[in-house]
């Protein structure tokens, strides 16, 4: 086996598979225009693992735009509990890449039994896409924002849907451009990182979904590396108690409305930690996606970025992202 694996291309999905769900929005608009019609009350996005990380954004933007009450909830969650607000009226969301989740195809049955609208984020013909009232087969975290909007829409909150229409369309090639211009820094925070013992991964609002994921998903599952993400805003109820200049942290910033709490993290880390590196979405070409809707898109930009990063982790450290000690091996 060579001393490294050869570098991964950047992921040519982010542009195909984003155009793709891209072109979902006018189906998406009219199933969520009806629902609204119905008599929406209430949405909950369901899901596990990185199905309920990609949420985030989505959950995020409705929670600040809309008076209509949004939840979050681990798959399993649902399932061992469902809420008592959830039944008629209700919009369930779920997602799951492989379609196969067992926990999340049996939160959309525990969903339905309660009379709730159930939609997923699945391929066609998978278990999920079967157990949904309707399915749309498209990328997790860019469906559940188009779909967000399209609420946004239907209940007269969004400002400017032009806008809005213009920069999703943009915004596949937007990523991948911005990625491509972050690639030689994420190269160097897996350099530096890639050999170290423990690694501490902060976030606030939205990208703390990429703290706890990058930590979890990337480095523990798909790295064997030991790891924890922490929203930056409760890493000073603990967590900073152990970071010196001998411990490595990785923190995002994007440009919501929870930035300070991310920039109160750094201003921390510069003082009392050496090995701190900070990925930024600031600073990086978004071309054809408005300004002011950055703090919207950007959270989705914090994704791709985690997910090269994980490729560079890879090829460094010659650990395929695809090995497994358990998952899919063996019964859990």
């Amino acid at each position: 086996m060579p001393d490294t694996l050869t570098l991964k291309p950047i992921d040519p999905e982010i542009l195909s598979r984003g155009a793709d769900t891209v072109g979902l929005r006018p189906a998406v608009d009219s199933y969520v225009e009806e629902l609204v019609k119905q008599g929406l009350r209430n949405v909950y996005f369901v899901g596990a693992g990185g199905s309920l990380i990609c949420s985030y954004p989505a959950h995020y933007l409705l929670q600040r735009s809309t008076e209509l009450p949004v939840y979050q909830l681990q798959s399993d969650e649902l399932n061992c509990q469902p809420p008592a607000a959830m039944g008629p009226g209700s919009l369930v969301v779920l997602a799951s890449y492989t379609g196969t989740t067992k926990e999340t195809v049996a939160a959309a049955r525990t969903a339905k039994a309660t009379g709730a609208t159930v939609v997923a984020a699945a391929k066609d013909g998978s278990p999920l896409a079967e157990a949904a009232d309707r399915s749309f087969p498209g990328k997790s975290d860019l469906f559940e924002l188009i779909l967000a909007y399209a609420l946004l829409k239907a209940t007269g909150k969004l400002a400017d849907p032009a806008a809005v229409d213009a920069s999703l369309e943009a915004l596949p090639a937007a990523l991948t451009a911005a990625v491509e211009q972050a690639d030689a820094q994420l190269a160097d925070v897996a350099a530096a990182c890639k050999d170290e013992p423990v690694t501490y991964v902060l976030g606030s609002g939205p990208n703390q979904a990429w703290a706890y994921g990058f930590a979890m998903c990337y480095l523990q599952e798909m790295q064997w590396k030991h790891a924890a993400g922490y929203n930056a805003g409760e890493f000073f109820q603990g967590a900073f108690e152990v970071v010196d200049d001998g411990v490595p942290v990785i923190l995002w910033l994007a440009e919501d409305a929870s930035r300070p709490m991310a920039e109160r993290a750094k201003s921390f880390l510069q003082t009392y930690c050496a090995k701190a590196h900070y990925v930024d979405t600031v600073g990086l070409d978004l071309p054809g996606v408005a300004d002011e809707l950055r703090p919207d898109l950007t959270p989705l930009l914090v994704g791709v970025l985690a997910s090269r990063l994980a490729q560079h982790y890879e090829a460094l450290r010659n650990h395929d992202l695809e090995q497994r000690h358990y998952m899919f091996k063996v019964e859990y």
